[in-house]
């Protein structure tokens, strides 16, 4: 009882000793204020040298009508010129049943690579010998991405025997199964 008899008692007339309430909104206001112009400053940096007015405004013309996106889009003439050039020549897109099950349908869009000038007849052979190959796969050999490594490793080993060496690889464009 002595030691309870020691603790002074609160008075109901003292003033409390923290901040105030006023003082607690204020700093909160700006440690807000501190927070979202790092926020909005770092956004910034991390998107680009250009602010989303900017970006808006110079997207658009006079008239506020939106210009054609020109960054990258070519024509598709243009794309094959460009891939004839490298070597690459497109194959004509197979569409095939596979071995087992056989209501499973396989549709693949190939390009060839040649080490120098794309040869159309030897394309057409290597086309023919992949048709030919896709109708013995079985689905569990394709299934997960070793199985489509192997596919792939399965296909660009025919077009290097069937071309003699004259086509280095194929490219799988698209491959769909159905």
């Amino acid at each position: 009882m002595a030691k309870a008899a020691a603790l002074p008692a609160p008075q109901e007339g003292a003033p409390s000793k923290g901040p105030s309430l006023v003082v607690q909104l204020a700093v909160l206001l700006v440690l807000t204020l501190v927070a979202a112009g790092a926020g909005y400053f770092s956004g910034g940096m991390l998107k680009g040298e250009t602010a989303p007015e900017e970006s808006a405004a110079a997207s658009e013309d006079g008239h506020g009508a939106k210009k054609e996106a020109d960054h990258g889009a070519a024509a598709p003439e243009d794309l094959a010129a460009a891939d004839l050039k490298r070597g690459i020549y497109n194959l004509p897109a197979i569409t095939t049943n596979l071995a087992a099950p056989t209501d499973t349908w396989i549709r693949v869009e190939l390009a060839g690579v040649f080490e120098g000038e794309p040869d159309p007849t030897v394309a057409d052979a290597v086309h023919q010998d992949i048709l030919a190959y896709l109708r013995t796969v079985k689905l569990h050999q394709v299934e997960g991405a070793s199985g489509f490594l192997h596919l792939k490793d399965d296909m660009d080993e025919r077009a290097r025997i069937r071309s003699e060496g004259k086509m280095s690889s194929v490219l799988i464009r698209t491959i769909v199964f159905e």
